[in-house]
């Protein structure tokens, strides 16, 4: 098995992974789900550093296990903790069946689109770039079916590490600073969006965003 095949087959752990934490439920669940989708994340930058010789990768994936693994997790059982897991319960808008759906249709249409992209990097990985590329409409269809506030924040989580593993595909020798802003911006997003969603609760006691729709007073 060559290096780029095993990194196929990680970018396809990542779509099962990313499914996982958009049909769970529990934001709690999902908090774990997305620290195991790092973990994936985080073996792919190995193994692609180990495949294209890429020293800059072995930075990303020691920055990503502190912020996606460790960091963003944490953060957003911190957050379930103060409320009490509230919104647990919280049905989203579209069943399991047709959001398994929807994103294998995603997932499918950027299977077609990278056919079209001729680079040298991206020859041997357009499987795991078709994937990373799907990220980026499975994190929007996280944020626009789930009713809780909470479980939208990792919709954004997820949008960002499929430009993550963009990036990293297409420019494997990028500058490790790169990756250093990238996970600076995720950290400070994650770490407003889950004081802005204390901070809605306190305020109208509910962290349905059906109920937010209407601007009262």
């Amino acid at each position: 098995m060559t290096g780029y095949t095993l990194v196929n087959i990680l970018g396809g752990a990542l779509i099962l992974t990313s499914m996982l934490v958009v049909l769970s439920k529990a934001p709690r669940k999902a908090a774990f789900l997305y620290a195991v989708q790092s973990l994936v994340l985080i073996s792919l930058f190995v193994v692609l550093g180990m495949t294209t010789g890429s020293t800059e990768l072995y930075t990303w994936a020691g920055t990503g296990f502190v912020t996606k693994v460790l960091f963003v997790p944490l953060a957003i059982l911190f957050v379930c903790k103060k409320m009490g897991d509230a919104g647990a319960g919280l049905e989203p808008k579209l069943t399991p069946v047709k959001s398994i759906v929807l994103i294998a249709i995603e997932v499918f249409v950027c299977f077609v689109v990278v056919q079209g992209i001729d680079l040298p990097t991206a020859a041997d990985v357009k499987p795991a770039l078709a994937i990373s590329l799907a990220h980026f409409f499975i994190g929007l269809t996280c944020i626009v079916t789930q009713r809780n506030i909470v479980k939208q924040i990792f919709g954004y989580c997820l949008m960002e590490n499929g430009s993550h593993v963009t990036l990293a595909l297409l420019a494997p020798q990028a500058p490790e600073l790169v990756e250093v802003g990238i996970a600076t911006d995720a950290i400070f997003a994650v770490v407003i969006m889950a004081v802005v969603a204390m901070r809605i609760y306190r305020t109208a006691g509910t962290l349905d965003a059906d109920d937010l729709m209407e601007l009262k007073g």
